[in-house]
């Protein structure tokens, strides 16, 4: 059997800061979330520490009966340590050249191995079924460590919430929700 991986991205919140909480409506596609989850025998939850991405998850894990492991690698990638006005377009270059990082920032492959990292430990792990809770940006980079095909247009299609399994077996992704 091949060990599955949920690779989900949080529900809409309210800003981007760490302690940004979930909207009314992330509150209600958190509870949605933990519906989809229901036939799956989920034995392991790995979030972000972020607020959102806990949020996200804590209907799942209260059904499920499982305690939430916070992992800092699954933190959403910080472009720069100072705001960008154009940070859109700047965003587009860091999936164009994977080594472009700014003051303060991390570049694409930083991220990518980061996140991977998690994957590679999860491979190790006993458990069978996981869940990892991140964002945006650190997903859509997760998903193009995988399939090289996976760029800016992809990052900027994703949804609050997304999930997305990763079959260890193989390595391959496959987009499950929304459907």
């Amino acid at each position: 059997m091949s060990k599955k991986v949920f690779l989900v991205r949080h529900c809409q919140a309210k800003g981007q800061e760490e302690s940004a909480i979930l909207t009314e409506e992330g509150f209600l596609q958190a509870e949605a979330l933990s519906r989809f989850f229901e036939p799956y025998k989920i034995d392991h939850i790995i979030s972000s520490p972020f607020t959102r991405a806990l949020q996200t998850i804590e209907p799942t894990a209260r059904v499920k009966g499982i305690k939430v492991e916070e992992d800092v690698r699954l933190t959403e990638r910080i472009l720069s340590a100072t705001p960008m006005n154009d940070w859109y377009e700047e965003l587009e270059k860091t999936f164009q050249d994977l080594d472009l990082s700014y003051e303060g920032g991390e570049s694409s492959l930083e991220a990518m191995r980061r996140a991977q990292s998690v994957i590679q430990e999860i491979a190790d792990h006993e458990a069978e079924c996981i869940v990892l809770v991140t964002h945006g940006n650190l997903l859509a980079l997760l998903l193009k460590s995988y399939d090289s095909m996976i760029g800016f247009q992809q990052w900027a299609d994703l949804r609050n919430p997304d999930v997305f399994l990763l079959e260890l077996k193989n390595f391959k992704t496959k987009r499950l929700y929304p459907l």
